[in-house]
């Protein structure tokens, strides 16, 4: 069964960063990693290649598997064992937004509904079990111990996060070093194996190996720093889902501690009823932004995305100025600038 896989349109609408020029350096290679996707989602359980099929096409910029390609091109690595590692990364991703779809009850994911809407939570929990282990067929299909440890401790870090994410759930008093654990956890593990896997392949040493994960671990932070930010600051049109979809699902993100822990009684009464309770009443949305802009929390989790952006921007300085930097440095710059 065929099924085309976009990789979304990468032209340039405007002057803002955008992760274009690293696109275009790894277009080839994206392309091979796109063969192998199709390839390792093939089953004669026509199921599985129409529901991974879904959610791989409402994957968005392929940013995970570009960095890995980037990455080994940053290291001077010019084989093939990059593309199948790329594939492994987006196939770990994807699965675990089957999961987390299902476990959020999540309608929509980049303005498509959700495979859990589609085909129900059973088939989306298993299919996503199916990508795991297509996952790691790749991984040991590379033939490497050490790319080996980096993605299967990256998978269950990410499954640790998701556990730790439902402690923290509905709990207005969530510390912010707690849900910096959990996106530390969830999506920045695998920013940092991604990028880390470049220099594995290409075989630098320890230093440039370490230099790289820090990269991808403080790229990874603020991409989901900005991200919950545009939860509250952007609509479907700029996301893909709804404005305020994290606040009905009672989602305790940064700009929700912040304003918890700025306001005054009756603020934090609104707090635990609408996220803790989630007793929610028309114009509640607009109360809880109105709140969020009084006490400056949008802004000031912005500030928070900056700083862990200017941590990735500085771990690249190790490595010598040519194009290939310079792109990996235009998708921080993207990442900073994602809510404008």
């Amino acid at each position: 069964m065929a099924i085309v896989v976009p990789f979304g349109d990468t032209r340039e609408r405007d002057s803002r960063p955008s992760v274009d020029a690293l696109h275009q350096l790894v277009a080839d290679d994206l392309a091979r990693v796109n063969e192998t996707i199709l390839k390792h989602m093939e089953s004669p359980v026509a199921l599985i290649p129409q529901l991974a099929g879904h959610i791989i096409a409402a994957g968005g910029k392929r940013l995970r598997p570009m960095l890995v390609l980037g990455s080994a091109r940053l290291c001077g690595y010019r084989g093939q064992r990059h593309t199948g590692l790329a594939a492994a990364v987006e196939f770990i991703h994807t699965a675990t937004l089957l999961h987390d779809d299902v476990v959020d009850a999540s309608d929509l994911r980049r303005g498509m509904a959700t495979a859990n809407t589609v085909w129900g939570n059973k088939p989306s929990v298993l299919v996503g079990d199916f990508l795991f282990s297509r996952a790691f067929q790749l991984m040991v299909a590379d033939g490497s111990l050490d790319v080996l440890a980096i993605l299967s401790n990256a998978a269950a870090v990410i499954a640790e996060g998701e556990v730790l994410q439902l402690t923290t759930a509905n709990d207005t008093e969530t510390s912010e070093s707690s849900y910096l654990d959990v996106i530390t956890a969830k999506t920045a593990t695998l920013f940092a194996a991604a990028t880390r896997l470049g220099a594995v392949v290409g075989g630098r040493p320890k230093v440039e190996e370490e230099a790289l994960h820090a990269f991808g671990l403080n790229l990874g932070i603020a991409f989901q720093l900005t991200d919950d930010v545009m939860d509250y600051a952007s609509g479907a049109d700029t996301m893909g889902k709804e404005n305020g979809d994290d606040f009905r699902e009672g989602k305790v993100t940064l700009p929700v501690i912040l304003a918890f822990r700025r306001g005054d009684d009756e603020e934090r009464a609104f707090w635990r009823r609408t996220i803790e309770e989630l007793e929610q009443r028309d114009g509640d949305l607009g109360h809880a932004i109105g709140l969020m802009r009084r006490h400056a929390t949008l802004n000031d989790a912005l500030d928070r995305a900056r700083h862990y952006t200017q941590l990735a921007h500085d771990a690249l300085d190790i490595f010598p100025d040519n194009p290939v930097k310079r792109a990996l440095l235009d998708v921080v710059a993207f990442c900073a600038a994602r809510t404008y």
